[in-house]
């Protein structure tokens, strides 16, 4: 009786073993493997072995202009997409959330229909809508007669990239937003609405409120996902012009694929990793606080 008790409490632990253990020889040992890297000058196309230097490779990185330039670069996707793509699919996912089901189904569909695309696919159309010359945008604003250098100008190329990435993502948090509305009982609404609350007044003491777990979610997964934003800027302007859109893991990968400075790019990514944690952290407790 013990033996077979035994058996099955280890039974789950059989389950998920496969799953384990591809997570563990591909995440996590190249996790580790890439933080014990960081510690080493390694030239991957030099025949000088690598070399023990500590933490040269983080005191370079936070006094390189390149790399504070990425950073900053990446901070301010971050500022626009998170809050214009969380912002829309919350727009979206309620208004959706008011006609009637049969609709939400195509409403549906042709918001999330984006998210489908792959990266180069998306990226390359978009290209092909900012070029100055024959692209869809100038096309139909020439009528009026102008024409903007979307991706050419230094002030609009981080501003196409967000409209672009608000376009392709924000039909995933949308889904997931609408969701969380629809898990909301009907009867909160309806005892608000007898007391004479308004639709401003039920959305802000009623939805937000019940909501905010799932805005918790999508904004966090937001966040981590625009700190590593790279198919859209090198797909569309190769983090031009002047370096204006080149984030930070563009400069990771150039610097690590193109440059074969492999322990110099794994400080910095790992520097990606505490940004990203911190950053989550203090969204984590902003929302649970207010919570």
């Amino acid at each position: 009786m013990n033996n077979r008790k035994l058996l099955y409490s280890l039974s789950g632990y059989l389950f998920v073993l496969p799953y384990l253990t591809l997570f563990g020889i591909f995440l996590v040992l190249p996790l580790f493997y890439g933080l014990g890297l960081s510690f080493f000058r390694w030239e991957l196309a030099s025949l000088v072995p690598p070399k023990f230097v500590g933490l040269h490779n983080y005191s370079e990185a936070l006094t390189s202009p390149y790399f504070l330039k990425a950073l900053w670069a990446t901070f301010r996707f971050v500022v626009m997409a998170v809050p214009l793509t969380v912002g829309s699919a919350l727009v979206v996912a309620v208004w959706i959330n008011t006609v009637p089901l049969k609709r939400q189904y195509y409403y549906r569909a042709a918001y999330f229909l984006p998210v489908m695309i792959s990266i180069s696919v998306a990226g390359l159309l978009w290209r092909w809508f900012y070029n100055s010359e024959f692209g869809l945008f100038n096309a139909y604003l020439s009528l009026i007669g102008l024409k903007v250098p979307w991706i050419t100008d230094v002030r609009l190329a981080m501003k196409s990239i967000v409209l672009m990435t608000i376009w392709w993502t924000m039909g995933g948090a949308m889904v997931i937003l609408l969701a969380g509305l629809q898990q909301i009982p009907d009867h909160y609404y309806e005892a608000a609405s007898i007391d004479g609350a308004n639709a401003r007044q039920r959305f802000f003491y009623i939805t937000l409120p019940l909501l905010r777990p799932v805005l918790l979610f999508v904004i966090v997964m937001n966040i981590i996902g625009s700190f590593q934003v790279f198919g859209q800027t090198w797909m569309i302007t190769r983090g031009g012009p002047e370096l204006s859109t080149r984030v930070l893991v563009q400069y990771i990968y150039e610097t690590a694929f193109t440059h074969y400075r492999m322990g110099y790019a794994s400080a910095m990514s790992w520097l990606l990793f505490l940004v990203i944690m911190i950053f989550s952290i203090i969204q984590f407790r902003i929302l649970r606080e207010k919570q």
